[in-house]
């Protein structure tokens, strides 16, 4: 297993903060979060909804040239889930298929948030990467 170039970048942040600090972290990224194209906003049956998250977060994976366009929605009164979901995209995002078939499982973990963040919560992100990888597998 091994992560994209941006996931790296983003795990090298989280793992450069103080515990304290990871969770202001966080809560940037949940404003990041990009907004659904018309063709989702106005489509919302086309999404797959994430069961494992307790906040309503959908997602939708597009391959193009054996490059996965990524498409996830949040709640904003749900930051943790959609920062999640953000985390996901900026780590996922325009890479190789091959590249998102074999990004670690164990990514969640990697960010340091496991002790800060309910298991609720990690359940939540892992549910979205394993869709996003089935989903994935399933359009290359």
């Amino acid at each position: 297993m091994k992560l994209t170039k941006p996931a790296v970048a983003v795990v090298d942040d989280f793992q450069s903060l103080e515990p304290q600090h990871r969770l202001e972290l966080l809560l940037d990224f949940a404003n990041e979060l990009p907004n659904l194209p018309v063709r989702y906003a106005d489509h919302p049956d086309l999404l797959e909804r994430v069961e494992e998250c307790q906040s309503p977060v959908y997602l939708f994976v597009e391959v193009t040239d054996q490059r996965v366009q990524l498409f996830l929605t949040a709640p904003k009164e749900a930051p943790t889930t959609r920062a999640f979901a953000s985390i996901l995209h900026s780590a996922l995002d325009q890479q190789p298929v091959d590249d998102v078939l074999s990004f670690d499982d164990d990514f969640p973990s990697m960010l340091g948030l496991t002790e800060l963040v309910s298991p609720l919560r990690m359940r939540g992100i892992r549910g979205m990467l394993a869709r996003i990888k089935r989903q994935v597998s399933e359009k290359s």
